[in-house]
């Protein structure tokens, strides 16, 4: 009886996996929308000219931010990690950190 109370409240408490996506939907959304609507350029566009100049760096993927416009490349080489912060209007990097 205990265990199935048990799995009850963890039943319960659970986060579906729809909700647990929701903040990287409305992302996706964002970015998808504004390259639509030619707001925003390509994030394939973006990586083309990124990913050239990070030799010896593993791309681990990309962030959006919709308020700002801008997506964050992360890239790890051994235990460093660096993100390189794009506009993604332009596609010049505006920030980097890490190095």
């Amino acid at each position: 009886m205990l265990r199935f109370l048990t799995l009850l409240a963890l039943a319960a408490t659970a986060v579906t996996p729809s909700e647990a996506m929701r903040p990287r939907d409305r992302e996706q959304d964002a970015a998808f929308r504004g390259t639509q609507e030619g707001r925003f350029i390509p994030l394939r566009a973006i990586e083309a000219r990124i990913l050239p100049r990070m030799g010896g760096f593993h791309y681990l993927g990309p962030e959006f931010d919709p308020g700002a416009g801008r997506y964050r490349l992360k890239f790890m080489r051994g235990a460093q990690v660096v993100w390189i912060d794009v506009d993604a209007r332009s596609g010049e990097i505006v920030g980097k950190s890490g190095f």
